[in-house]
């Protein structure tokens, strides 16, 4: 065996102590050498996941760009919407850069990049329920005060989608700033190894909450606009005609936003369960969390689903994603049609040019043979 195959890695030799942090952590917990005996069985999935990554990107861009567009779609709901989208958007930008900076690439990292890493996943995920919980709280108030259609104020809009991101960046900054557990490996969570599992547990608790929240609202707003459409439809036309569509709108929408929060928690309640046995399970203790990538991957693809529901259960919505389609289509199609016709005037011009040179050759020709005469 030559030399260099004899050649350790100078990071495998360091005893434990000396190791790099995340390599330490790693070790601890098993994952150093799970990711070593499965790192090429990996490459395959890791580009499906990439590819599944720039879908969502490209959806949720579609999605700000047709709100940004559609001057009726300039109205609250619609923004909390957007800023879904926004979430949605990041989500699948984050879990990109997660999957490019993983493997051999992970034990490189310094601390505070381990934590940008996944801190962005976590500010994604963060955001994403924010956004829910201010959707519903829009809502409601919306409904209290008898508003069947879009009635709030845009004014009351921006400061809270503000304070979404704010809280979404404080809680998935909170081990930047010291809630981890470098130097406490026992408390080191299994699926992320330099998290303090009380945060992971803090984390998967808040989210829980507030989505217990946001389906007890729900069903409170289904309740307020069923109990109103009654009062409406029982008037009788035409007094109640012009309120019951408005009405059938508001709870066309509402149907939307119920089926985005249905497959929200659908997606995410397993990543929620496996982070909760993570925070009780001790190392090496439970066999699952050592498959938490593909938890993961089921939660991110919720970001891709998202605006076909958008599509499916909002004839607003879909008549607005086809008009901008076909307006980037038609463009595309009359910009062809301009080339063609300046093709056509260009081709012109040059036979004109050419006829009116042979004629003049003709001419002077004719003279030059009269002149010999």
């Amino acid at each position: 065996m030559s030399a260099l195959e004899c050649k350790e890695d100078p990071r495998e030799a360091l005893p434990p102590r000396f190791a790099p942090p995340a390599r330490r952590h790693y070790n601890y917990t098993g994952k150093l050498r799970r990711r070593d005996d499965g790192a090429s069985a990996l490459k395959a999935d890791s580009a499906v996941f990439l590819g599944v990554c720039c879908l969502i990107v490209l959806e949720n861009l579609l999605v700000l760009a047709t709100i940004w567009r559609t001057k009726k779609f300039h109205r609250p709901m619609f923004y909390f919407l957007g800023n879904l989208a926004l979430s949605d958007l990041l989500a699948g930008a984050a879990y990109a850069a997660n999957i490019l900076l993983s493997g051999a690439n992970t034990y490189r990292l310094t601390p505070t990049q381990w934590f940008l890493r996944e801190g962005s996943v976590f500010v994604a995920l963060a955001a994403s329920v924010f956004s829910l919980l201010a959707i519903a709280v829009e809502r409601h108030l919306t409904m209290l005060k008898m508003k069947v259609g879009d009635g709030g104020r845009a004014g009351r809009v921006f400061p809270l989608l503000s304070a979404v991101w704010m809280v979404a960046a404080l809680l998935g900054g909170l081990p930047l700033m010291g809630w981890n557990c470098i130097g406490r490996l026992e408390r080191c969570s299994t699926v992320l190894p330099l998290y303090h599992k009380t945060y992971i547990l803090f984390c998967t608790s808040v989210f829980s909450v507030i989505l217990m929240a946001i389906v007890a609202l729900y069903a409170r707003i289904y309740a307020l606009v069923r109990g109103r459409s009654r009062r409406l439809l029982s008037r009788g036309p035409p007094a109640g005609a012009g309120a019951a569509k408005s009405c059938e709108r508001s709870m066309a929408l509402l149907r939307t936003v119920v089926v985005v929060l249905s497959c929200f928690i659908a997606c995410w309640a397993p990543l929620f369960v496996l982070l909760l046995l993570d925070a009780g399970c001790r190392a090496h203790g439970c066999a699952v969390l050592y498959r938490a990538e593909w938890f993961l991957a089921l939660a991110v693809l919720n970001s891709a689903t998202n605006p076909l529901i958008y599509t499916l259960t909002s004839d607003e919505m879909r008549r607005a994603f086809l008009q901008m389609l076909a307006d980037r289509g038609g463009r595309g199609r009359s910009s062809s049609r301009r080339s063609l016709a300046s093709q056509k005037r260009h081709s012109a011009a040059a036979r004109a040019d050419r006829d009116r040179a042979v004629t003049t050759t003709k001419r002077h020709v004719k003279r030059f043979a009269r002149a010999t005469c």
